[in-house]
């Protein structure tokens, strides 16, 4: 039986709740409210098991704090002797806005601490999945930003991600990467429209209105 390891990254307890660097929880605690499955605490994480057209899926939540993620991986890999190939790793990324996101088959840690840490014990060659946080912070500020939480407005742009994160889980499992990243990158650079763009729309509509008039 062929078997997958989903990875979100965050870290445990209720003060990291829906913060910025707890997205990759979030979109575990989604998929396994979609599939009516829950959580155990287990050695190094969170986990919970489902099956789809045969295949067996395991979400992993490390609860090693993001800089040892790592460490979660590994043992989860090697315990259920699954290839890497067959790990998705979930995480925030600040360099890509709010509301979009990007996947990769491999590729650096691009300064997360959490994807440095499991480079460091397995490589980088395993399937990732990154979604946009944003980074409005002032300088010298990061360390707040990724560990403020979501304000009500900031949810409403990222649940689409969410949704969508859950049909690419199911599609890496089903399809694979190749098919997965051809699918769904496109849609995931999208950038949502906000309240202001909204308004930013609407004002233009009426400034070309208004010029047709003339």
């Amino acid at each position: 039986m062929d078997k997958y390891l989903i990875v979100g990254l965050g870290n445990p307890g209720d003060d990291y709740a829906e913060t910025r660097h707890n997205t990759g929880y979030m979109v575990l605690d989604a998929f396994a409210k979609a599939s009516n499955i829950v959580f155990d605490d287990k050695r190094y994480g969170y986990v919970a098991e489902t099956m789809l057209k045969g295949r067996k899926i395991i979400l992993l939540k490390p609860t090693t704090y993001m800089n040892l993620s790592g460490n979660a991986v590994r043992y989860w890999l090697q315990k259920e002797n699954i290839d890497q190939q067959h790990m998705l790793v979930i995480a925030d990324e600040i360099a890509l806005p709010l509301g979009t996101g990007r996947l990769k088959a491999a590729g650096s840690n691009g300064g997360h601490n959490g994807l440095g840490h499991i480079q460091q014990l397995i490589g980088q060659q395993y399937p990732r999945l990154r979604i946009g946080i944003g980074n409005e912070f002032i300088r010298g500020h990061q360390v707040d930003w990724v560990l403020g939480k979501y304000d009500e407005e900031e949810k409403q742009i990222l649940q689409p991600v969410i949704d969508t994160s859950i049909d690419i889980i199911k599609s890496f499992v089903l399809a694979g990467i190749d098919i997965t990243m051809n699918q769904y990158n496109r849609t995931l650079r999208k950038k949502p429209e906000t309240k202001s763009t909204k308004q930013e729309g609407s004002e233009n509509q009426i400034d070309k209105g208004d010029g047709g008039e003339n």
